[in-house]
């Protein structure tokens, strides 16, 4: 029963990323220019994706692009972009330390990490629910600073000023570090999600491989 509660806790802070897409939506957005989407070369450039944000190749087939309701609009896309690719980066490093042997004190070890997470709820649910309300709270604080960013325009989406190595010490390298963290994020959310995927329906791990 604990399982279970855990799994519709974590998706539904998923969900929390994943805007309600009306109809009109889901139809193909169409640029007035008649450029040509680089991603994309046999449809039209959507309008919104003008190359202004790092990684953009006009790759927008469900017209997400377009949304705008509820406080969700392109600048609120873009955060949840950067947010996911950050975390699914931390994620993989996570996962490959975890199962070449880094783990905390007093926890679990193995290679499979889904297992390995499914024992910690049995063991320890304490730190896994303590984390699900701290990321609770977390997401709550940066909705609304989300929205405060967006009535000012001030803040580009996913700046928090973090740069103590000084990596965007000029305007080309902070973009050049831009695309460079938006690209390898995607990477990442793929990677991390292929791990995770390949470990809950296997016994297999990262490394290992196997069924």
């Amino acid at each position: 029963m604990f399982r279970i509660a855990v799994v519709l806790s974590l998706l539904a802070g998923v969900t929390a990323f994943a805007p309600a897409v009306s109809r009109s939506s889901r139809t193909m957005s169409l640029s007035m220019s008649g450029e040509r989407s680089k991603a994309l070369p046999f449809l039209m450039r959507p309008a919104k994706l003008d190359g202004t944000l790092a990684g953009d190749e006009g790759f927008d087939p469900l017209g997400l692009s377009n949304i705008n309701d509820l406080g969700v609009d392109l600048y609120w896309l873009r955060e949840a972009e950067l947010k996911h690719a950050r975390v699914a980066m931390l994620a993989f490093v996570g996962l490959i330390m975890q199962e070449v042997g880094f783990v905390a004190p007093g926890f679990p070890s193995g290679s499979n990490q889904v297992q390995v997470f499914w024992q910690v709820v049995e063991q320890k649910p304490g730190p896994i629910v303590a984390a699900i309300v701290m990321l609770g709270i977390g997401e709550l604080i940066s909705g609304f600073a989300i929205t405060a960013a967006k009535a000012t325009g001030d803040r580009a989406p996913g700046d928090f000023g973090f740069d103590p190595l000084r990596l965007g010490s000029t305007e080309e390298k902070r973009k050049e570090y831009a695309l460079k963290e938006i690209r390898n994020g995607r990477l990442a959310m793929l990677a991390s999600a292929g791990i995770l995927f390949q470990e809950a329906t296997t016994s297999g791990s990262a490394l290992s491989g196997g069924l």
